[in-house]
C-alpha cells in the first residue's frame, strides 16, 4: 500500500489554494455549525504526517482527538477492513449476529481494569457508550441521579449534553437539558484556590459534602468522571482524589463510571488510565482510539451491571459494525505487538521535558500537566487568568508552519498534544521545535 514520507514539507501557504477552494465549497454545502479547526483539506495520511490536496505535509500533534493512535493508515487495520468489507459491511448484530462483535467484546473483558467478570456492547460513538452507561446504572440500581463534575465532557447527545460542563459551544441553546444530573467540583489541582497540596482532601470534602446534602447517596446511580479530563483541559485528578471518589462508591453501592474514551487504548502510557489510578471502575466507555479511526465505542463492566438488564435494552442498527470490529481487533493487536503504552510513555519522554523549559522560560505557561502521549500547557496571564486569545495566537502560528494542535479547556486557554503513538522521533522532536517556535513568537 502507498505511504506518507515521513517529513514535513510546506508547498504553499497553510491552507493552500486547493484546500481554499474546497473550503469556500464546504462553506456552501456543510452546515455552518459544523467547526473546523484548520481548513486544509487532507489527501492521504499515515504514521506522524497529514497530506493535504495542495502536497503539503503537516506533523500530525492531533490524532483526529486521539483516534488515530495506531496511525491513519495502520497495515494490519487495512488489511482487516479490506478483508471484512470483501465479506459483507452489515446484517446488524441483533438481527443476525457475526463473530466480529463477539471477539472485540472479549478482548474488552480480558484487559479493562477489574478482575472481576465481565460483559460489554458495542455502539458507535464515545456519546452513545456514556449514555448507554448511565442506563445500565440506571436499571441496575434503581436509582436516577448522576454525579459528574465541574469541566467535565462526555459528549453532544441530549444526556451528554446535560453530563458535560461546558456551555459554548456545546449546550448554548440546545436545552432543556435531562434532569437528575448533578455536578460537583473537580480537584483541579492549578485552579485549587488553597493550592495544590489540599487539592485532593479539599475537592473529597466538597464532593461528599455536596452529594450528601443536594442529592442524597440512596438516590445516586452513578458517578461518572473521566480519569484525565479531555476536552476540560487535560485535567489531570490530584493524586488520590479518584481512589477516595472510589471508595466512597463502594461504600455506599453506587457505580463508578470511568469514561476513557480520549484516555483508553494506550494513550496516557497505560491501556487505561483507571490502572494508573488504581481503581476499577464498574463500567468503562470506550472510544476514539479503539478502532484506528472507524466508528466504534463500548461500554464494559461487571457482569451483574450488564446482564440486568432487560433484552432489546440495549443496541442500536450500527452499533458494532463489523467493518469496525475488524479494525479494533487489528488495532487491539497491533498495540499489544507493538508496544503503544511503552510508545505513549517514550513520547513523553521527550515531550514533557521540553514542555517544562518552555515553562521555566515563559512565565504565561502556568501549568504543564498530562500522561503519556496526552499533554497540554494552560496559558495565562496575571494571578492564572485564563490567556484564550494567545493560546489561538500560538495555535495558528504553528498550524502557518505546519503542525497540527489543538486547544482545549474550559476557558479555551489550553494547548493540548495527541500525537499518533506511532510518530516517528525525529518528527516529534522537529513538532517541538515548531511549538517553541510558536511560543516564542507571541513572548
Amino acid at each position: 500500500m502507498a505511504t506518507v514520507e515521513q517529513r514535513r514539507v510546506l508547498v504553499t501557504e497553510v491552507p493552500g489554494p486547493r484546500s481554499r477552494e474546497l473550503h469556500a465549497r464546504r462553506a456552501a454545502a456543510v452546515s455552518s455549525g459544523v467547526g473546523t479547526t484548520l481548513p486544509v483539506y487532507v489527501e492521504r495520511a499515515g504514521g506522524g504526517i497529514v497530506r493535504d490536496v495542495d502536497g503539503n505535509q503537516l506533523i500530525d500533534f492531533g490524532s483526529g482527538i486521539a483516534v488515530t493512535s495506531v496511525g491513519n493508515a495502520a497495515p494490519r487495520v487495512v488489511d482487516a477492513v479490506r478483508e471484512q468489507v470483501g465479506a459483507f459491511t452489515h446484517t446488524c448484530f441483533m438481527i443476525t449476529p457475526y463473530e466480529g462483535y463477539v471477539a472485540v467484546c472479549e478482548q474488552l473483558n480480558g484487559f479493562t481494569p477489574g478482575g472481576f467478570e465481565k460483559r460489554s456492547a458495542l455502539f458507535n460513538s464515545g456519546a452513545e457508550a456514556v449514555e448507554n452507561a448511565v442506563k445500565v446504572a440506571r436499571h441496575a440500581t434503581g436509582r436516577p441521579a448522576v454525579v459528574v463534575f465541574e469541566h467535565a465532557y462526555h459528549g453532544r447527545t441530549n444526556l451528554t449534553m446535560a453530563l458535560t460542563a461546558k456551555s459554548m459551544p456545546y449546550k448554548h441553546r440546545f436545552g432543556p437539558f435531562a434532569g437528575e444530573v448533578y455536578r460537583v467540583p473537580m480537584a483541579y489541582p492549578f485552579r485549587w484556590p488553597t493550592g495544590q497540596e489540599n487539592c485532593a482532601a479539599e475537592a473529597f470534602e466538597q464532593f461528599t459534602t455536596l452529594v450528601h446534602t443536594q442529592v442524597g447517596e440512596a438516590n445516586v446511580a452513578a458517578v461518572v468522571v473521566e480519569p484525565i479530563q479531555g476536552e476540560g483541559g487535560f485535567v489531570v485528578p490530584a493524586p488520590g482524589f479518584l481512589a477516595s471518589v472510589a471508595r466512597w462508591c463502594r461504600e455506599h453501592d453506587i457505580l463508578l463510571v470511568a469514561d476513557e474514551v480520549q484516555t483508553g487504548f494506550c494513550r496516557t502510557g497505560d491501556w487505561f488510565a483507571s490502572e494508573h489510578e488504581g481503581i476499577e471502575p464498574d463500567l468503562v466507555t470506550t472510544a476514539k482510539g479503539i478502532a484506528g479511526g472507524l466508528p466504534l465505542a463500548a461500554v464494559t463492566g461487571r457482569a451483574e451491571l450488564m446482564d440486568a438488564v432487560h433484552t432489546g435494552g440495549l443496541g442500536g442498527t450500527f452499533g458494532g459494525n463489523p467493518i469496525a470490529c475488524a479494525a479494533a481487533l487489528a488495532t487491539i493487536e497491533t498495540m499489544r505487538t507493538d508496544d503503544h503504552a511503552g510508545a505513549a510513555r517514550a513520547i513523553e519522554s521527550v515531550m514533557r521535558p521540553r514542555l517544562d523549559a518552555l515553562a521555566e522560560k515563559f512565565p504565561f505557561i502556568g501549568d504543564v500537566r498530562g500522561r503519556g502521549a496526552m499533554l497540554a500547557i494552560e496559558l495565562v496571564g496575571a494571578d492564572k487568568a485564563p490567556d484564550p486569545a494567545r493560546t489561538a495566537a500560538i495555535a495558528a502560528a504553528a498550524h502557518r508552519a505546519g503542525l497540527v494542535v489543538l486547544t482545549a479547556g474550559t476557558f479555551g486557554n489550553v494547548l493540548r498534544f495527541l500525537p499518533p503513538l506511532v510518530i516517528p522521533h525525529d518528527l516529534l522532536t522537529e513538532g517541538m521545535d515548531i511549538l517553541e517556535d510558536a511560543i516564542t513568537s507571541t513572548g
